[in-house]
């Protein structure tokens, strides 16, 4: 009898350790698993897996990473063990994409769950929630109704009033890109140096650093991920940062609230395709929509589902309507555009 060897090789794993490249792989071929590569935080997802497996008694085996499952997936090449890879933005998905190392999936399951403009338009990939791109706004220092728009950021009565982490983060990209998608580069450019007068400060830490620095004084408006505002709400600690400030669903001025996606794709050489589809269709069902919109706070991709108690309370908007696919197709012109105005030096001196 073979002995499997496995290991996590310093990354953590929800059911068991993917097993180890070229080793054991190709014996786990049809032995009822699927294989994950996740961005996503392991305690994030445990609970939607634990309910696939109880559900279909397929085993979910997942390898966590902040970074570098890329170049893992180029690394392994057709001996390796995903199946799926699983992100936490539109950037991550095309990057893949763009490697080549996806494979289209047809299924109507997914198509009727996942509207067009939040999936690939060849099935490379699927949106599985999606998050807003806001703005947290001082309750002290921000009458209400003050700011409607991405683009009033740029106006001059805020500056010296806004926080933001770096521009070049997959969040902040993806939000550029879509200003593009609007009113074209020429004009993103301009509203980007606006932003840029308007910082209280160098573009600095994760979307919860701003809503501190709101807390604190040092700025009145900051740019965040809706779900963070629930995150510190049920954080003790960071509970005071939330209620030093309220939620701000901006538009477009020809458009409606800017959505970014956590998506899946499953992989070019996925050795359990037929296991990581029925995964794939579990969690764009309503089961596993309200487990993800539950545990998670944000929005389930399927529009019949409601949202968790906290995030539904926050009320209604119109998503932009814009596909996320445009929206990907101009992150290279965006990250430019970021560097071109030096945004992360911080507010201008003069």
């Amino acid at each position: 009898m073979m002995t499997t060897l496995r290991t996590c090789l310093g990354i953590f794993a929800v059911s068991a350790c993917i097993t180890a490249p070229g080793i054991a792989a190709a014996a786990d071929k049809g032995a009822g698993e699927v294989n994950v590569y996740s961005y996503r935080q392991p305690f994030l997802v445990k609970p939607l897996f634990d309910a696939f497996t109880e559900q279909s008694g397929i085993k979910v085996n997942v390898v966590f990473a902040k970074k570098g499952l890329l170049k893992r997936l180029q690394a392994e090449g057709r001996n390796s063990p995903a199946d799926l890879i699983f992100t936490v933005d539109i950037a991550r998905l095309t990057e893949v994409v763009k490697a080549g190392l996806g494979q289209p999936v047809k299924s109507t399951v997914l198509e009727k769950a996942v509207a067009a403009s939040y999936r690939h338009p060849d099935g490379l990939w699927y949106g599985l929630t999606s998050r807003a791109r806001i703005i947290y706004a001082s309750k002290e220092r921000v009458p209400k109704g003050t700011i409607t728009s991405y683009e009033q950021l740029a106006n001059p009565k805020w500056k010296g009033r806004i926080c933001t982490r770096k521009g070049d983060h997959p969040y902040n990209v993806a939000l550029l890109a879509a200003m593009i998608g609007h009113h074209g580069e020429v004009a993103a450019e301009k509203w980007l140096q606006g932003v840029r007068a308007n910082l209280a400060r160098r573009p600095q830490g994760n979307d919860r650093a701003q809503v501190k620095a709101i807390m604190e004084g040092v700025c009145d408006l900051a740019i965040g991920n809706h779900y963070y505002m629930a995150k510190m709400l049920t954080n003790e600690k960071q509970k005071k940062w939330a209620d030093s400030a309220y939620l701000v669903f901006p538009k477009f001025d020809r458009g409606g609230v800017h959505l970014n996606v956590s998506g899946v794709m499953m992989t070019k050489h996925a050795p359990n395709s037929a296991n990581a589809l029925k995964l794939m269709e579990f969690l764009a069902s309503a089961e596993g929509q309200k487990l993800y919109a539950e545990k998670n706070f944000e929005y389930p991709i399927d529009p019949s589902i409601e949202p968790a108690e906290l995030v539904a309370s926050w009320g209604k908007f119109k998503g932009d309507s814009m596909p996320l696919a445009k929206i990907a197709d101009n992150r290279s012109a965006a990250l430019k555009i970021v560097n071109k105005v030096g945004f992360n030096e911080g507010p201008m001196t003069n």
